[in-house]
């Protein structure tokens, strides 16, 4: 009994210290992806736990709980992204991740800068990985970018997939930094065009996206829900157009 109490006090406490520092460096360099991750461990609570709940209650949850596939094997095989069909999944994330020079294993590396709590079941360390695997994968259901409006907007959508004090911790910090930096922006509203995207989606752990890769994305942003981010595509483009304004007037 001891034990077990010991396990669920190790896993649910939270550690603001190591979270104020791990935000701190992660606002000063937004690419220091580890910190996030720091982040989130210092912050994490049972969220996974919950998450697990969720999947054991539907069929296709317990069916990927039961096969547990390795998503960044697929997503490593480049060759086999590139012969897929232009505007299928597989190949707007291949398109995705070889512009910015990103993959899966990188992912795996920055989480690995952060320290993990080791004493939990396989069934919850598969479901965090993967939920770290796809995270460039909802970039490219979602349509955002890696800019870094982009990115507060995908986590306050996979905030509203599965809940985290960690990455509404993140938002919180960089809406508050990047609202000062951007005032023209109304970044309540863009975030929270995130968040109503994550809700009224389908859950993107109960989809076997090793399975579906080859399929049409806008068909598939369809059936599982996914709208547009039609505010953050304006943010952009007038984000784009009052920088084109300064060059010019510079000049």
């Amino acid at each position: 009994m001891l034990n077990s109490l010991r396990q669920w006090y190790e896993q649910n406490r939270i550690k603001p210290i190591q979270a104020g520092l791990a935000i701190s460096r992660l606002l000063r360099d937004p690419d220091d992806t580890s910190q996030v991750f720091k982040v989130l461990e210092a912050l994490r609570g049972d969220s996974l736990s919950r998450a697990l709940s969720r999947m054991s209650s539907d069929e296709r949850g317990q069916r990927l709980l039961e096969e547990q596939p390795n998503i960044v094997k697929v997503l490593n095989d480049r060759d086999m992204l590139a012969s897929l069909p232009e505007g299928s999944i597989g190949r707007a994330y291949y398109d995705f991740v070889h512009a910015e020079g990103l993959s899966a294993d990188g992912l795996i590396a920055s989480s690995h800068e952060a320290p993990r709590f080791e004493k939990i079941g396989q069934n919850l360390r598969w479901l965090g990985d993967r939920l770290r695997d796809i995270h460039d994968l909802q970039h490219v259901m979602t349509g955002y970018g890696r800019d870094t409006l982009g990115e507060l907007c995908l986590l306050s959508f996979m905030t509203s997939q599965v809940p985290s004090r960690g990455i509404d911790f993140i938002i919180f910090m960089g809406r508050t930094k990047g609202q000062k930096e951007q005032p023209e922006l109304n970044l309540k509203e863009l975030i929270g065009e995130g968040r109503q995207i994550g809700e009224a989606a389908d859950w993107m752990l109960f989809t076997c996206w090793e399975d579906r890769l080859h399929e049409p994305l806008d068909k598939v942003r369809e059936e599982l829900g996914f709208i547009p981010p039609a505010k953050y595509r304006a943010a952009l483009e007038a984000l784009e157009g009052s920088q084109m304004i300064r060059t010019q007037a510079a000049a």
